[in-house]
């Protein structure tokens, strides 16, 4: 345990920062999985979602622009083979 008072500020920073990427990594996860199996349906809506919930990723700086580009790339590649 860190005794600097700095430190322990921080590690309470880091724990509460951990949390909230750990809910927006899950969330965005969740809505990849949806989405890909929307796609095999078709459905656009879910992959819409998908992608909104990947630039809201970034945008809190969960993911890295690229990753999220790569992931919103072969989404629409699999709703399109699918249409």
């Amino acid at each position: 345990m860190a005794n600097i008072k700095s430190a322990i500020k921080r590690i309470r920073q880091n724990e509460k920062r951990r949390l909230r990427n750990r809910a927006v990594r899950s969330k965005t996860r969740g809505a990849v999985k949806a989405a890909r199996a929307a796609a095999a349906e078709a459905r656009p809506a879910a992959v819409s979602a998908a992608i909104r919930a990947l630039d809201k990723a970034v945008s809190k700086g969960v993911l890295h622009r690229n990753t999220a580009a790569r992931r919103k790339s072969a989404l629409a590649r699999l709703l399109a083979a699918h249409r």
